[in-house]
């Protein structure tokens, strides 16, 4: 299997099964003399693992994140950074039912279909599990980029359900378990996964990225835009079947004069009056906040019967068993501002190999 791989100066590989003794990544191209640890990967490891709430797979697992090569007395050596999440709550039981069936939605098929074999044990590296591992390359991401730069994520809308913006507020989206910035809906989206869980369904949800302070110059404007490495970021995480920079699919319904972002001189300054362009222009990135919306679909392992096939070409009834998201948008958080965070990393990497 090939294109393990993301990322061209600021890159990693990622390796690893979901059901196997360990996951990990290697990190190539992160500059020496930055300060890193453990706990620096830990804590964004801990906002996306398993089991945190009701609300997402009761799997257990700690991800804890060792450093295997790569840090020498605290500080990056430039050499490439290993690190190592072992699986301790794996439950391969639960999938040996559905060993030659394909379950929809999911990437059974299309993987029987490449390679002639599959993992068949919660889907092997097609699982979400493996996000675990963006994380982890996301937190050494965020020291490269520096503490100018501040990336945040919310869920902005699960199912029909949006919040509403006029009470957005990031300062909650930490201490509640759906990572919503409205106040008003964390009770609402409660009893709505409440009754998603007890039904033995599951549903999608919108992530909202943002990244500040990121300086205006980064990014090419032919084929190495800004945006379109970003969508391609986005893209790559399990789930997503959409992404929008800006005002993104609304730009179609605006004229030119409301979409265009104005500008005035602020402190001497320039100053945009809105932000349309999710602070990227002809690929380049213009000194506003980067604003991106990721939309993610329902958890396709659910406990309701579904039609289906097996590898022999027959029709059967599925249902499937284990442990799932009922949401799998609310660990997706921390993965989205991860892969935000990956390629602004690279970004800063390649404007100044251009520009110095």
């Amino acid at each position: 299997m090939s294109h393990n791989t993301f990322g061209h100066l600021f890159r990693f590989t990622t390796w690893g099964e979901s059901h196997g003794p360990a996951i990990g990544c290697v990190i190539d191209g992160c500059p020496p003399l930055i300060k890193l640890s453990e706990t620096d990967i830990q804590k964004h490891l801990d906002k996306r693992k398993p089991g945190t709430s009701r609300f997402v797979t009761q799997r257990r697992e700690a991800d804890i994140v060792q450093i295997l090569s790569g840090v020498f007395e605290g500080k990056t050596t430039g050499t490439p950074i290993s690190l190592m999440i072992k699986n301790t709550d794996q439950r391969s039981k639960d999938y040996s039912e559905i060993k030659s069936s394909y379950r929809p939605g999911h990437a059974d098929m299309t993987y029987h279909n490449k390679y002639g074999i599959r993992d068949y044990r919660g889907g092997g590296r097609s699982s979400a599990r493996e996000t675990a591992n963006r994380v982890a390359a996301g937190a050494i991401a965020r020291k490269v980029l520096g503490e100018k730069i501040n990336i945040r994520g919310a869920v902005v809308q699960i199912g029909e359900l949006k919040v509403n913006r006029e009470k957005f507020s990031w300062a909650i989206t930490d201490s509640n378990p759906f990572w919503c910035p409205d106040p008003d809906s964390i009770a609402k989206w409660e009893t709505y996964l409440d009754t998603t869980r007890k039904d033995g369904n599951s549903i999608g949800a919108i992530i909202e990225v943002h990244a500040s302070g990121v300086p205006a110059g980064w990014g090419a404007p032919i084929y190495g835009k800004l945006d379109s490495d970003i969508a391609m970021g986005m893209m790559s995480i399990n789930a997503v079947k959409g992404v929008e920079i800006g005002a993104g699919f609304n730009s179609a319904g605006l004229s030119g004069t409301q979409n265009a972002d104005e500008l005035r001189m602020n402190n001497g300054k320039p100053h945009f009056l809105s932000n349309n362009s999710g602070g990227i222009l002809g690929g380049i990135s213009n000194g506003d906040d980067i604003i991106v919306r990721i939309a993610i679909k329902p958890t396709s392992s659910i406990l309701k019967t579904v039609q289906s096939i097996n590898s022999d070409g027959q029709e059967i009834d599925l249902k499937t068993k284990g442990r799932h998201d009922p949401c799998v948008g609310i660990r997706g958080v921390p993965v989205a501002e991860a892969m935000l965070a990956c390629v602004l990393a690279d970004h800063k990497l390649r404007h100044r190999g251009q520009i110095g």
